[in-house]
């Protein structure tokens, strides 16, 4: 295959998992076929299978296509020498603004993930584990700087970065006309900030 092939491959393969995506998110893992997949891309089922040889691949592929970027992101955030707060902003837009452009990639990773086998999720269960100690160590790291108050729990405080921003993200993707960076801004001042007056 040379280089031009490759990268048309690349494309086409790119756009079937964005089909697959779709599909998994308005109809479910197992309301849905590989034909409404080979329809939603417009082609015939049977070329389906040049990118995916089954339904339980493209179910894997889409939540890998949701997960990493996710996870390279932060690797990129957390190495960065940034100070904390800078960090925890971009680590907050990144984190919400993947459910704006992987919706329906996000939602199907959230409902459906658990239809795969244990050996498919162990890919995912990394990329998600790596995302939660690089944040780990970004609030460890404002813990040693002074950034923050140093009695945190920082690993109570990493779940629950996440859990609000997985909260937001699932509304973003029921609401397109939600406003992300409103949502992003008054995120990252109440995990600045909090609630009690300074």
């Amino acid at each position: 295959m040379s280089g031009e092939e490759a990268s048309k491959y690349t494309q086409h393969r790119q756009d079937a998992i964005r089909s697959a995506a779709a599909v998994f998110a308005e109809k479910g893992y197992h309301g849905s076929s590989t034909r409404d997949i080979a329809e939603h891309l417009g082609i015939k089922q049977g070329s389906l299978y040049y990118y995916f040889k089954s339904k339980e691949e493209a179910l894997a592929e889409v939540c890998l296509y949701a997960l990493r970027d996710y996870a390279q992101q932060m690797d990129v955030i957390a190495a960065s020498g940034q100070p904390f707060e800078a960090k925890l902003i971009a680590a907050i837009t990144s984190h919400i603004s993947k459910y704006r452009e992987q919706n329906g990639a996000m939602k199907v990773y959230h409902t459906e993930r658990l239809y795969l086998p244990e050996a498919k999720r162990e890919k995912l269960y990394q990329l998600g584990s790596g995302y939660r100690q690089n944040l780990e160590n970004i609030i460890e790291e404002g813990v040693r700087s002074g950034a923050v108050r140093s009695d945190l729990d920082c690993h109570f405080a990493t779940q629950t970065v996440i859990g609000i921003c997985n909260a937001w993200g699932e509304l973003i993707v029921r609401d397109p006309d939600m406003e992300l960076f409103d949502v992003i801004q008054k995120c990252t001042d109440l995990l600045s900030n909090g609630f009690i007056p300074k």
